[in-house]
């Protein structure tokens, strides 16, 4: 924030609360994502605790306004806008693609790739791994027609293991 609004503070069920703050940064994010129609005023209004009127009333402070008014620009020039806004538009992808799908005169072709779509939604695009190829590491060696294959667990060892590997002088 810049050095005129380090003194800053706005009330807050009934505290005073510096805008330097926590709860002041977290206030002014908040009213900055507002501005940006990700956050209503009923959301924010719920979140702190505010009356509608008081919510007006907190608005006009100029302080407040200047640091909203710097949030939203950080917020922009790093991209996190465009982000927040496009994750909220996301989140209705699935109901116009289900519409879409489900639309008796929608092209067979459309459906297909709302389909697709959903799929690739609903499985998170396949980039999670599953718990048992994340406790695997597996190596092949083919050397003409030799092949040797080293399948080790990644998982870390229980304590009885751990005391039988260092008895025996093998790893595992």
């Amino acid at each position: 924030m810049p050095p005129e609004l380090e003194d800053a503070v706005i009330i807050l069920r009934g505290v005073a609360v510096p805008l330097e703050s926590d709860v002041g940064r977290a206030f002014v994010c908040d009213a900055a994502r507002n501005s940006e129609g990700i956050f209503n005023d009923g959301q924010i209004t719920e979140k702190y605790g505010l009356t509608l009127e008081t919510w007006r009333q907190l608005v006009k402070n100029k302080s407040l306004a200047r640091a909203v008014f710097h949030e939203r620009q950080r917020r922009v020039r790093s991209g996190l806008a465009a982000q927040e806004a496009a994750a909220e538009l996301f989140a209705q992808a699935p109901a116009v693609l289900g519409g879409i799908m489900n639309n008796p005169y929608a092209s067979p072709r459309h459906k297909v790739e709302a389909i697709r779509e959903l799929r690739q939604t609903a499985i998170n695009n396949g980039s999670e791994r599953t718990a048992k190829d994340a406790e695997q590491f597996i190596i092949t060696i083919n050397i003409g027609d030799d092949k040797l294959l080293i399948n080790k667990s990644i998982t870390p060892l229980t304590p009885d293991q751990a005391r039988e590997n260092y008895n025996d002088g093998t790893e595992r």
